[in-house]
C-alpha cells in the first residue's frame, strides 16, 4: 500500500479546502482510513476516519460539524472535506489505512501511512 494525501494549501480563516488520499497499489478499499495531523510541538492528533462502506463515519469533537470525510472506492480515493476553517487547523494532515474495516481514534489501529499534507490558516 502507497498512501499519497494531497490538496493542502495556505487559506485564510474561514475558507475551505478538499484534502485527497489515494491509494496507488489500490489496496485500501477494503479497509478503513483515517486523517490524523500534527501541528508544530503537538502530538500527532486524530481528525477523522471512515469504514471501508462508507457509511460509517468518526470525529474528533474539534473538528465535528466543520469536516466531512467521505470515500469513492471505484476511484480509489477517501476525502476530508475541511469547511470554516480556523488558525488552529494548521498542521501537517497524514491519512492512513486501517489494519480493519472500521475507523478508529487509536493511531495504533493503522498500518499504511502517507507522506503529509501542509495545511495553513491564516487569521
Amino acid at each position: 500500500v502507497q498512501l499519497q494525501a494531497f490538496g493542502g494549501g495556505l487559506v485564510q480563516a474561514g475558507d475551505s479546502l478538499r484534502l485527497t488520499c489515494t491509494d496507488s497499489r489500490r489496496t485500501f478499499s477494503n479497509n478503513g482510513v483515517g486523517w490524523f495531523r500534527r501541528s508544530p510541538g503537538k502530538e500527532r492528533e486524530f481528525v477523522a476516519g471512515v469504514g471501508w462502506r462508507g457509511a460509517n463515519t468518526i470525529y474528533a469533537d474539534s473538528v465535528e460539524g466543520r469536516f466531512t470525510i467521505s470515500r469513492d472506492n471505484y476511484k480509489n480515493a477517501v476525502y476530508l472535506q475541511m469547511n470554516n476553517l480556523k488558525p488552529e487547523d494548521t498542521a501537517v494532515y497524514y491519512c492512513a489505512s486501517s489494519r480493519s474495516v472500521f475507523p478508529a481514534r487509536d493511531d495504533a489501529t493503522y498500518r499504511y501511512w502517507g507522506q503529509g499534507t501542509q495545511v495553513t490558516v491564516s487569521s
